[in-house]
């Protein structure tokens, strides 16, 4: 088998150390020894996308959507595919070298979708961006770590928590979608979703089958109006 080639690394604001390897076609992103995001992993995180924007309703007012953690591009792109001229969309990432990566060597896989004029980089904590949007988005997409039950990341435990999915609720619009991209089910992030108020729907969409999940999870969870 071919080896894992290291392009580039990084260090996360938390210490964690991150790297992109690269075999053949695919490219991974590890973070603290542990497989993050592949390339592979395209068809679930682009589902996130089209899932997401597909349950916005917006009638003809233009929307604003969040996507939380950049990935490798897919699901932004995916959204932006899907919205229209009007639309704005939002991409926190917290690695400033994951921006970097996806303007660069990451850049054809997903068409650029940091270079469309509706997209906005914010290079901040998506909670933190979260907790500053009062009534703000129409969808809040999130893809950051591998779910809510695959951390890599110990810290972000808090934005899938009961206060994370409050926060959430917060920065929504009436009416607005939570979506949650997941390496696998967890029934007690769907029952937290439901003690908030929101109006759940879980999706298992393809996952790449070659060591990374043969399904994957996205939740689209509806705020009240």
């Amino acid at each position: 088998m071919q080896p894992w080639e290291r392009i580039a690394e990084t260090v996360a604001p938390d210490g964690t150390a991150i790297a992109l390897r690269r075999r053949g076609q695919e490219y991974l992103i590890v973070a603290g020894g542990r497989d993050l995001m592949s390339s592979e992993d395209e068809h679930s995180a682009r589902a996130l996308g089209v899932l997401g924007r597909g349950a916005v309703r917006t009638g003809s007012r233009a929307a604003r959507i969040l996507i939380g953690g950049l990935g490798m591009g897919y699901t932004a792109r995916a959204v932006l595919d899907e919205s229209t001229a009007r639309d704005r969309i939002d991409v926190v990432e917290l690695v400033p070298a994951i921006v970097e990566w996806n303007e660069t060597v990451l850049a054809d896989l997903a068409g650029s979708p940091l270079c469309d004029a509706r997209t906005t980089v914010f290079v901040t904590d998506v909670r933190a961006h979260i907790r500053a949007g009062a009534d703000t988005y129409d969808a809040i997409l999130l893809d950051v770590d591998n779910g809510p039950s695959a951390l890599a990341h110990a810290a972000n435990n808090a934005l899938y928590g009961a206060r994370g999915v409050a926060e959430a609720w917060a920065a929504l619009r009436p009416g607005g979608v939570f979506g949650v991209w997941s390496f696998a089910d967890d029934r007690g992030f769907t029952a937290r979703l439901q003690r908030q108020g929101y109006t759940v729907a879980l999706h298992r969409v393809a996952g790449s089958g070659r060591g990374r999940g043969k399904h994957h999870q996205v939740w689209l969870a509806r705020r009240g109006t």
